[in-house]
């Protein structure tokens, strides 16, 4: 197999368990373009990409080495473990994906799995991907208010009629429900309200 990761350490260390304990052959280099030059020198049963190392660009990586050797199993592996990140990679056609925090008998059973033409992907290690907005029950009941009159499209002078309160307080209203919310202003408050389902009195 082909085994690249620009971690040094991480990547002999991998290498010489595989070889050592699953009887595995592996090259191993550091960067993509590497992986391009040994690809045309040698062919391989299994080539494992580190997702972050120099030249992947994402998941761009992946589909170049795909196209380059289509009848080859490539894999992902990544020491960050989204469940998103997993979804997309097999999506692009990776043989599987693999998180660095993967004890070394089971890193073996992947790669002789997806050398076999089995797709690899460990959900149950796999994160869940954050919440895309935080619950509104963070909010307090006048910042709802606040967020209301935002969705409606009024200003803060007309917020602050309709609550009977000074435009300063709305204001402070406003920047504080946007730093709860993850907002960058009120245009991206209205949007996470309605997508995390803010009903409108």
């Amino acid at each position: 197999m082909l085994l690249a990761d620009d971690h040094d350490l991480f990547r002999e260390a991998v290498a010489a368990m595989l070889t050592a304990e699953g009887g595995v052959q592996v090259v191993s280099v550091s960067r993509l373009e590497a992986v391009i030059d040994r690809m045309a020198g040698q062919t391989f049963d299994l080539i494992l990409l580190d997702y972050q190392m120099p030249g992947m660009n994402g998941l761009s990586g992946l589909q170049r080495v795909r196209a380059l050797a289509p009848q080859v199993p490539v894999a992902v592996m990544s020491g960050t473990t989204l469940r998103d990140l997993a979804t997309e990679a097999l999506a692009c056609g990776a043989a599987g994906f693999v998180p660095k925090t993967l004890g070394i008998r089971a890193m073996i059973a992947a790669v002789k799995r997806m050398a076999a033409g089995e797709i690899f992907a460990p959900l149950s290690m796999l994160d869940a991907p954050p919440p895309l907005h935080p619950p509104l029950e963070d909010l307090t009941r006048r910042e709802r208010e606040v967020l209301e009159g935002i969705c409606n499209g009024k200003s803060n002078k007309e917020i602050a009629r309709d609550l009977d309160v000074q435009e300063v307080t709305v204001k402070l209203h406003v920047k504080t429900l946007a730093r709860k919310l993850g907002a960058r202003n009120r245009t991206h408050a209205a949007m996470i309200a309605r997508d995390a389902g803010l009903t409108l009195t």
